[in-house]
């Protein structure tokens, strides 16, 4: 199955892979911080552990940093 992962194709042999699956295999140390939308749609971090991806399914990973000016 391929799966295209912040713009980058990644093929995995299993046929069901959790979004916490990404994660871990993305070597993502806190997925509680990390926003993760599927096909264009949020996934509820809840969610994490029960929803999986599919054939060319479009997943990005959205990291939010807080900043300001000087």
């Amino acid at each position: 199955m391929e799966v295209v992962v912040n713009g980058e194709k990644q093929n995995y042999s299993e046929d069901k892979v959790s979004i916490l699956n990404l994660l871990q295999q993305n070597e993502v140390d806190k997925p509680e911080l990390v926003t993760v939308q599927l096909n264009e749609e949020f996934v509820d971090k809840e969610t994490y552990e029960s929803v999986f991806v599919a054939h060319q399914d479009q997943v990005e990973f959205l990291y939010f940093m807080a900043g300001g000016s000087r």
